[in-house]
């Protein structure tokens, strides 16, 4: 899980660092991922040949997927691509991670010298493998719940938000905010063994937002047609052009459909990070 954990980490820091810059500056956070991975590879003492390769893979996935996933928040086109080039990054380095270095460099040598409270007998594999998991929950997790959001249409691409188009996610406030949180609270609570608390989480959620999801019920009254759903030319975007997104007042099943998927893919997140930290 070396390799892995390593591309998680690169791509976790990327995408923190453009989520707090204003999209001019973002150019930085597709500077910072490659330097990262570079820079934790190091400091792991991967050094063999398949490690090489492996390290040139995650420097290209994390470049395009930044480099994707920006576009596709941008336009709201080829959202799949970049969940596509991410999941494809993974999923590579994975199946061939039986061949990575066991990470014996400085990183390891700090560990035994620092003796971190709580850390016990950790290795730095471990260390390395939860640090990316956090991070990828805090920041990219966000991305890939928006990236969904966008490919089916129950959330509308920045080009259009900026043009003051009403969206489903202003009537549910705090998400950005909350699923980081959540995510990180279920990932402990599981690593824990308290499966049960991290049920109570998740049912938490729902009831939470019930009441602003019947407020957008009662506030919602859309004429007939509104609302209206993917393959309509938008003339937000250069030439009309097809986005499968939403034009027109936000109704509720927009807020529902967005809830509904949003909560669901981060879940799934969450659980998956907890099933390849156990």
């Amino acid at each position: 899980m070396t390799w892995v954990s390593i591309v998680l980490i690169g791509v976790g820091v990327a995408d923190l660092v453009r989520t707090s810059l204003s999209r001019r500056r973002r150019l930085a956070a597709h500077l910072v991922g490659p330097l990262v991975v570079l820079v934790v590879a190091l400091l792991s003492g991967v050094s063999r040949w398949p490690d090489g390769v492996a390290l040139l893979l995650a420097l290209g996935g994390c470049t395009l997927w930044t480099e994707l996933s920006d576009r596709a928040q941008t336009t709201g086109r080829q959202a799949i691509w970049a969940l596509t080039t991410l999941g494809g990054t993974l999923v590579g380095l994975l199946a061939f991670s039986g061949a990575a270095t066991s990470p014996n460099g400085p990183l390891e040598s700090w560990l035994g010298w620092a003796d971190l409270p709580g850390m016990g007998e950790a290795d730095s594999g471990r260390v390395l493998l939860l640090t990316g998991l956090a991070l990828f929950n805090i920041a990219t997790a966000n991305i890939v719940v928006r990236l969904v959001l966008l490919a089916i249409g129950a959330l509308r691409p920045d080009q259009l938000t900026a043009s003051q188009q009403p969206q489903a996610a202003d009537r549910l406030k705090g998400g950005r905010l909350l699923g980081p949180m959540e995510r990180l609270v279920i990932l402990g609570l599981g690593l824990a063994g308290q499966f049960g608390a991290a049920g109570l989480v998740i049912a938490a959620k729902g009831l939470l937002r019930f009441p602003e999801i019947q407020a957008s019920a009662r506030g919602s009254a859309s004429p007939p047609g509104a609302g209206s759903t993917a393959g309509s030319a938008n003339p937000a975007l250069p030439g009309g052009t097809t986005t499968g997104t939403r034009t027109g007042p936000v109704g509720i099943d927009d807020v529902t459909e967005y809830f509904l998927v949003g909560s669901f893919v981060s879940w799934l997140l969450a659980l998956a990070s907890l099933a390849v930290a156990r």
